[in-house]
């Protein structure tokens, strides 16, 4: 139980779970079996949904401490408990994740047609790990969530994904999991030598000068995978095009952010002297993942890799955002990874309308769309635009404070950042304008029926996201403030003490 007497963060976590048990109770033929799990899914979803709505509402946006926390024994001997917990950093993240996975089983309504019972458990079970990861507070329990949510997305990817799905699958599982061990060992390390895996109390211990460089390189292993960064970046187009459109949708709007959420959970706070050392080499890796995957992102033939190799380009924005260790920078990173869960997952379901209707991401199987889904191609010009980091919409604000964050630490790393969004808005208007302007070449694109009113529901949501985090951001920029500014305080008291340690 919290200090309210209610375990809302356990309810929001494992609620998916009891969903997924009903699917899996419900017997029939093929077609009930279908109908009852779709709707099982999307009830338990939005009941989800709407239990984090409580959770936006009654959030201190005054307070960095952790809130709604939850504490139960589990292994007392070994200094392991079950704590869960949320601040300003993780609580917009659980919203994200409860927000897009409804709308992923309503893209994948009629998308979906075989093993739907299987499909929609994958998604709730997924859904259960993205939260417990965004609020655990005790390490192993972190460690669980963080690995545990490969299991569905493999499935996804491996099960219901394109032709060279089991390869993308494999490569999927195997980078994102190879990088963790490293991770588990530098948690033995702090256990071993703290004496807890309880997160909050492990950002009381002082960690060894001499081993801050070791443990940083084995966070770094894992959560470079997860961003993802350059040159670890390669499982993610495999992953992106294979997967299914909600997929790739959870893929890029959720758990892309795992990695910066870890750097910004542990990496900063734990090891602040590592952070401060490495941070050139982490700002020379993003710009050059910002230039070189907009580069290639270019040269791109097919939708949904263009997509994905540009949420590497943003992701490397995040990352430079993250290692300034200023307000600017870090709030601006936040937001960023927020505006790209938005607009990302708008663009890989945009892509999905096409794909269900032609069954082709080719962009020059396409030309001349907006003729004939004028509704779609407004949908889809928007979230274009909020891509490139148009004002008003949702990534400009987020970019534009990391730009400058970045320029109070070194001009050359802002104008890296400020390249890429030069960049982006090159491939990007590339990719619309062959999509949606010029002749139709094809007779059968002359028979696409425009925007179902499924899909209207589908989009609505992201639209007024997009909208409202650009014209308005504040409310999203004010729940991470205060824990934003103990994070730079903290950061900066750390390395103050080591300088006087040092002299």
């Amino acid at each position: 139980m919290n200090a309210a007497g209610f375990p809302l963060l356990s309810l929001l976590t494992f609620l998916p779970l009891a969903g997924a048990a009903i699917i899996m109770s419900v017997r029939g033929d093929d077609e009930v079996i279908a109908r009852n799990a779709r709707w099982t899914a999307l009830w338990t979803s939005l009941i989800v949904f709407l239990l984090s709505l409580i959770l936006w509402a009654r959030f201190d946006t005054s307070s960095a401490a952790f809130q709604f926390e939850e504490k139960l024994e589990w292994l007392p001997e070994f200094g392991v408990g079950y704590h869960m917990g949320v601040d300003g950093i993780s609580v917009l993240f659980v919203l994200l994740s409860t927000a897009l996975t409804p709308l992923c089983i309503l893209a994948s309504w009629e998308s979906v047609t075989s093993r739907v019972r299987e499909y929609m458990v994958a998604f709730l079970v997924l859904e259960t790990m993205m939260v417990g990861m965004f609020c655990a507070l005790d390490f192993i329990v972190f460690y669980v969530f963080f690995e545990a949510v490969l299991i569905p997305m493999f499935l996804i990817i491996g099960v219901w994904g394109g032709a060279r799905r089991v390869y993308a699958a494999f490569k999927f599982f195997l980078y994102t999991l190879l990088g963790s061990v490293l991770m588990l060992l530098a948690i033995l390390y702090l256990w071993y030598n703290a004496g807890t895996t309880d997160i909050p109390a492990l950002f009381q211990y002082q960690v060894p000068h001499a081993a801050q460089a070791w443990i940083f390189f084995a966070f770094f292993a894992s959560f470079a995978v997860k961003v993802p960064m350059w040159p670890v970046h390669t499982w993610l187009p495999d992953a992106h095009v294979e997967a299914p459109t909600a997929g790739s949708v959870i893929l890029a709007g959720v758990l892309l952010k795992m990695g910066a959420y870890g750097f910004l959970r542990f990496t900063l706070p734990l090891l602040p002297e590592a952070s401060a050392t490495f941070a050139p080499l982490i700002f020379a890796l993003s710009v050059i993942a910002v230039v070189y995957t907009s580069l290639v992102a270019l040269a791109q033939e097919d939708m949904k890799k263009l997509i994905a190799y540009s949420s590497v380009a943003h992701m490397g924005i995040v990352t430079i955002g993250i290692f300034t260790f200023n307000q600017q920078g870090l709030s601006g990173a936040l937001f960023t990874m927020l505006a790209h869960g938005v607009v990302s997952g708008a663009l890989f379901l945009c892509v999905g309308v096409l794909y269900d209707r032609v069954h082709s991401r080719e962009i020059l199987r396409y030309g001349g769309v907006a003729k004939i889904m004028p509704a779609y191609a407004l949908v889809f010009m928007l979230f274009t635009m909020a891509s490139i980091g148009l004002p008003g919409l949702a990534n400009f604000v987020g970019e534009f404070l990391v730009i400058v964050g970045a320029w109070r630490v070194n001009p050359w790393v802002a104008f890296g950042a400020a390249l890429g969004m030069i960049l982006g808005a090159g491939y990007m208007l590339y990719l619309y304008r062959r999509v949606s302007f010029g002749k139709i070449t094809r007779e059968d694109l002359r028979a696409l029926l425009d925007l179902s009113p499924r899909e209207y529901v589908v989009f609505a949501p992201l639209i007024v996201l997009t909208l409202w985090m650009g014209i308005y951001p504040q409310p999203f920029l004010s729940f991470f403030e205060a824990s934003v500014a103990a994070l730079v305080a903290r950061h900066e008291a750390a390395l103050n003490l080591s300088r006087l340690a040092g002299m």
